[in-house]
């Protein structure tokens, strides 16, 4: 009977640390139940039910760093260019969506602008480096992010 008790005990309070839900500063979680989108977890402490809903993104606010690198062809000239992109997120309702794809749906925008760029090769690095950003921030900024700096470096 005794033991009986001890594993109810330790049930319940295996339940109860896992309801509790500690957001840290500068992040945001997104709540799913049912393998639906319930609610966002703001920074702070939370209770959640442990058995019906978890977690399924970690959303981080701060700036996040992404690098890419792209074959770029003018005429009969052909370089690699290698460029970081510096990116954060502003509306975590928004983003949630696509958080999980924004590295690649972030790299594909690069690449695609500096595609469309004909003058890619002979463009000045800081011209080139705000129209990719300018580009990438039409894409992003309905989708919650925003694309903050661009640099870009020839090989």
């Amino acid at each position: 009977m005794t033991s009986l008790i001890l594993v109810t005990a330790l049930c319940f309070a295996g339940l109860a640390f896992m309801a509790v839900k500690r957001v840290p500063v500068g992040q945001v979680y997104s709540l799913y139940r049912n393998g639906k989108p319930a609610r966002l977890l703001q920074p702070g402490v939370h209770v959640v039910l442990p058995l019906l809903e978890r977690v399924a993104h970690r959303i981080d606010l701060n700036g996040q760093v992404l690098r890419f690198q792209e074959a770029l062809e003018a005429g009969s000239q052909a370089r690699d260019v290698r460029g970081t992109v510096y990116w954060q997120v502003l509306e975590p309702e928004r983003a949630e969506a696509v958080i999980e794809q924004a590295d690649q749906l972030i790299r594909r925008g690069a690449c695609e602008a500096l595609r469309e760029t004909s003058a890619a090769l002979e463009a000045d690095q800081r011209d080139l480096g705000v129209q990719v950003k300018q580009n990438l921030n039409r894409v992003l900024r309905e989708r919650g992010m925003m694309v903050t700096r661009v640099e870009l470096d020839r090989v």
